[in-house]
């Protein structure tokens, strides 16, 4: 899954501040299927616009992100990263199961996808093929999840994210993640809560 890879960086995403923005927009961006498969080396503003673009005709983020489309336009770091911030905000609020199944059963699999959404195998294939339409509730697990994987892919590579899952953590109580997200769990119930801060702490702690 993941593909951004990050070797060299262009104007306006040459200070601290940009390319912080830049990357969390991003990475929320690779899980919810708005990154191209062929990855992302070189960070620059044409890299950054394909994204809008793609959330653009998914109905999503048109208004913000038009500033960054205008040309020659004089943004400061300070409004890029505003306006990154609030096309990440945007994703974080938009479950896109048709873009999302594809990328976490690639991640995990179709049997331990289903585990950690509390369905069967069967309804993931279902809904993975577009068979049936995602219901409401599977569709808000799914987007929880996606979210996670955003958080722990500056951290781990894609074995490293799966297995984090089923490790158990002391921020957990000596329990695993997984353990937290069975019958028909709900993403604003306190247990997954506590799963998605730990995964969010890793943003400021490698060692969590």
């Amino acid at each position: 899954m993941t593909v951004i890879r990050i070797q060299s960086v262009e104007e306006p995403f040459d200070t601290p501040t940009t390319v912080r923005s830049a990357v969390s927009f991003l990475s929320r961006a690779e899980t919810m299927g708005f990154l191209g498969a062929e990855g992302l080396e070189h960070l620059d503003i044409a890299a950054v616009r394909e994204v809008i673009d793609a959330m653009a005709l998914a109905g999503l983020g048109a208004g913000p992100g038009a500033l960054l489309h205008v040309p020659d336009a004089e943004i400061s770091g300070s409004d890029i990263a505003a306006v990154l911030g609030e096309l990440e905000d945007i994703l974080e609020s938009s479950p896109a199961p048709e873009r999302e199944w594809p990328i976490l059963t690639d991640l995990f699999g179709i049997e331990s996808l289903a585990q950690l959404l509390a369905i069967s195998p069967a309804s993931v294939r279902r809904y993975l093929r577009g068979d049936r339409a995602t219901p409401d509730s599977v569709a808000a697990r799914l987007h929880f999840l996606s979210m996670v994987v955003s958080d722990l892919s500056g951290a781990y590579n894609d074995f490293g994210i799966r297995r984090w899952f089923g490790r158990v953590r002391s921020g957990l109580d000596g329990l695993a993640p997984r353990e937290f997200l069975t019958d028909d769990w709900d993403p604003d119930e306190p247990g997954p809560r506590r799963v998605r801060a730990l995964a969010r702490a890793l943003l400021g702690s490698p060692a969590t």
